[in-house]
């Protein structure tokens, strides 16, 4: 058994202590994941990549609530890349809010940037998507989860669905066609 599933035990028995003791031992794999999601966003993102791996490790381990039954060190990474995927999904609403005016600031007309409104719409209806193929192929919304918002490679990605990688292959390619059709 891994240092990471002996503290994530740990953690869900209620030991603050082993809290502390996992987020140095995770923090460049998260880290690593964020950059990738990151770095596919568009320039000028204020969200940074150590905020990111902040939130979501909050989210995951530090946020106080009951514990979330880890199932070892591939169920935490999932779900981490399942963390970012939603911080990111929210930060795009809340940037996507202040493009019809929630920021207040007068802007000359000629200074708005169109790509801005156009990720982040396309990322929400992605996300849409998502959440449909979710309703009737579960597993195959998860690679994609696990592939496009963590930065898992597919052998990684299958490893954690506890797949093969030829399976991994034939739901990737499904899956990203579907997706495909339904955001266009």
């Amino acid at each position: 058994m891994s240092n990471v599933t002996q503290l994530l035990e740990a953690i869900d028995r209620g030991d603050a202590r082993a809290t502390d003791e996992l987020f140095p031992i995770v923090y460049e794999e998260l880290r690593r994941i964020a950059q990738g999601k990151i770095a596919a966003e568009r320039p000028g993102q204020t969200l940074g990549a150590t905020e990111l791996v902040h939130e979501a490790y909050l989210r995951l381990v530090g946020n106080g609530e009951a514990p979330q039954g880890w199932n070892g060190r591939g169920h935490f990474f999932a779900a981490a890349a399942e963390a970012m995927r939603r911080i990111l999904i929210d930060h795009a609403r809340r940037r996507h809010a202040l493009v019809r005016g929630g920021d207040r600031d007068r802007v000359p007309l000629s200074d708005i940037e169109q790509q801005t409104a156009t990720h982040d719409q396309r990322l929400l209806d992605l996300d849409q998507a998502l959440t449909r193929l979710e309703a009737d192929h579960r597993q195959k919304a998860a690679l994609v989860k696990l592939r496009f918002f963590a930065g898992l490679t597919n052998e990684e990605a299958a490893a954690v669905l506890g797949i093969s990688t030829a399976t991994a292959q034939r739901m990737w390619a499904y899956s990203r066609a579907w997706l495909r059709a339904e955001v266009e």
